[in-house]
């Protein structure tokens, strides 16, 4: 018996399978280039590559784009990569996030920490928050001229809403006997975050910067004196105490242009695309050659 296959729904059954397919093959490939730029990198710097990038990637069925932050999959993940890395040997930690949890953030930060070679983390674009927190782990902090790190002033979830630590304290002194009772509940809770997170940035900096400069620091990142997403700039970081310098790698702009921004999302910029190295750098290679 001969089956006769209507050409419309052949057409449709291979455009399914293309839609099913492509992606994830593309996805493999992707994966797979950035696997062997990560190689020529550690066997140029002899250091160990770990890379967190948070980007809104287009992965699985039809690649919709999936949203990232520092979570728990990712301290489990960097944790094993810190482990299975040789004492002596140096750590780069590659880092574009916009934070996340303050646990998982909290874990790596002390893994790297304790870490006996040498840790630096690069940070080609920004680094806030939980990435910040990362950061300051580091023996040195390698950032593009234009990145920028993030304060670290705790973030209190109330529902769908989320509040900054210090806003809520601030409000219940304001307040006074008149605040409700949950206002100093959650105003107890902020005090206690923000007390935990000055002590962990103290253990991360004290042995570089001493202990009075390391809670000065503490202070200034946590308390509210910016915004949760002021940008601190290499300027400013500086200024703060904290050992950073511009000069990355050329291969990092390479490597981050294997992790591509979801197409859906992209904002209205074009140009002709060229090498990912920054005309600045180049021009300054130029001049000292």
């Amino acid at each position: 018996m001969i089956w006769l296959i209507d050409p419309i729904s052949l057409l449709f059954f291979i455009l399914f399978l293309y839609l099913v397919i492509h992606p994830q093959l593309q996805f493999r490939a992707l994966a797979n280039a950035r696997l062997k730029s990560i190689r020529e990198i550690e066997r140029k710097y002899e250091w160990r590559i770990i890379t967190m990038f948070h980007r809104q990637e287009k992965m699985g069925f039809l690649g919709f784009p999936i949203y990232r932050y520092i979570d728990i999959e990712d301290s489990e993940a960097v944790l094993r990569a810190i482990r299975t890395t040789p004492p002596d040997q140096p750590i780069a930690l590659v880092l574009h996030t916009p934070g996340g949890l303050v646990l998982a953030a909290s874990q790596i930060a002390m893994a790297l920490k304790r870490h006996k070679g040498k840790k630096i983390v690069i940070v080609p674009h920004y680094a806030m928050s939980g990435g910040t927190l990362i950061a300051l782990a580091a023996d040195e902090i390698i950032m593009d001229q234009d990145a920028v790190l993030g304060p670290l002033d705790p973030q209190i979830q109330v529902g769908e809403a989320v509040y900054p630590a210090p806003s809520i304290i601030r409000v219940a002194k304001v307040k006074g006997n008149a605040t409700r009772d949950d206002i100093l509940v959650l105003a107890d809770v902020a005090e206690k975050a923000i007390s935990e997170i000055q002590s962990l940035i103290v253990k991360l900096l004290e042995d570089k910067l001493g202990r009075d400069r390391a809670l000065e620091i503490a202070k200034e990142l946590t308390e509210g004196k910016y915004t949760h997403d002021y940008p601190i700039t290499v300027e400013e970081a500086k200024k703060l105490g904290l050992n950073v310098k511009t000069d990355v790698p050329l291969e990092i702009y390479t490597l981050m242009e294997l992790y591509p921004q979801a197409i859906q999302q992209r904002p209205g910029v074009k140009y002709l695309p060229r090498p990912p190295i920054p005309f600045y750098q180049r021009k300054r290679e130029q001049t000292t050659s």
